[in-house]
């Protein structure tokens, strides 16, 4: 099992927008219904700030290699200018 730990650093009052946004494209729910996925959520921090965890879990390598050349994380990328300063990725493995 692989687990993703995405912290994206928003700009200024862009994190609930960003979240929103995609939610309203249904990502979220894409990337849920993909092969492989065991889990796939998104975390607010407690004291606010422009921070937005999401926690993903992978069966393996290759399901996370199919999820990562899907269309809908094309789109993400492609909103993340918008609203994302940085992302942070950390990866462990099960």
């Amino acid at each position: 099992m692989i687990v993703l730990n995405v912290t994206y650093r928003c700009k200024p009052d862009m994190r609930e927008p960003f979240l929103e946004r995609i939610i309203a494209e249904g990502i979220d729910v894409a990337c849920r219904a993909e092969a492989g996925n065991i889990r796939y959520d998104y975390y607010l921090p407690f004291d606010g700030g422009d921070e937005l965890l999401l926690v993903e879990k992978w069966r393996d390598g290759d399901a996370l290699k199919a999820h990562s050349e899907m269309p809908h994380m094309a789109r993400l990328a492609a909103l993340k200018p918008e609203y994302v300063t940085e992302t942070v990725i950390e990866r462990y493995e099960a």
